[in-house]
């Protein structure tokens, strides 16, 4: 058994979505002055790898403490759309025969590797049809390793409202999916945990996102 990793470093000036807070991290105690090391967190919910709760674009919908745990941490299947173009929209055909109701679904587009360059925001993005397909399959987990499920910018979101319409969790600025595209095709189990913090009333949160491969 082996954990992985696939969350990206919380950092002053990172990457967040257009618009969204800036992330500003300073130290706000020292131990020379003050007996302990404490830092002072300046950043939005949306930072980072992290998860939307359908709340994110309806408040009509549940907040990030009304859904249940089993929502963030579970046997995970892994989509591979590595040979996608930028701002290829990823259709319902990628997912067809691979999915597993209650699965987490990871989709790996590879575009973690643009992470903190000009490029991230060309990231491939699901269809409408995609989520809607998603989950007619009883998927109620979509994590991608890329900005958003949607394109970037958007007039609208399609894939959040469809996902987030049927109470689906959606995690954002995944990395290091390619080793749990081996160890699938190895035949391994794999699990994923995608814990966030406990916010109440919260459109979503940063999460320390981890696999568990064997």
């Amino acid at each position: 058994m082996r954990l992985i990793d696939l969350s990206v470093p919380v950092v002053t000036g990172m990457p967040v979505y257009p618009g969204d807070p800036r992330v500003a991290i300073a130290p706000a105690l020292s131990v020379a002055a003050d007996g302990v090391n404490v830092l002072h967190l300046d950043m939005g919910s949306q930072s980072g790898t992290h998860v939307d709760a359908p709340f994110h674009i309806d408040d009509a919908l549940p907040t990030l403490d009304r859904l249940p745990l089993e929502r963030f941490w579970g046997r995970a299947v892994v989509v591979d759309a590595r040979g996608a173009e930028p701002r290829t929209p990823l259709g319902p055909s990628l997912f067809e025969g691979r999915l597993r109701a209650g699965a987490l679904v990871l989709v790996a587009t590879g575009w973690s590797r643009h992470w903190g360059h000009d490029d991230y925001l060309a990231h491939p993005y699901l269809t409408p049809e995609a989520a809607e397909l998603l989950v007619d399959a009883g998927i109620r987990t979509v994590g991608i390793d890329a900005l958003s499920v949607d394109a970037t910018p958007a007039d609208d979101l399609p894939a959040h409202r469809i996902l987030c319409g049927a109470h689906a969790v959606i995690a954002e600025n995944l990395t290091g999916l390619d080793p749990l595209l081996d160890a699938q095709t190895a035949g391994e189990p794999i699990e994923v945990s995608l814990l966030p913090l406990r916010l109440p009333a919260a459109d979503g949160a940063p999460v320390r996102a981890v696999a568990r491969v064997g």
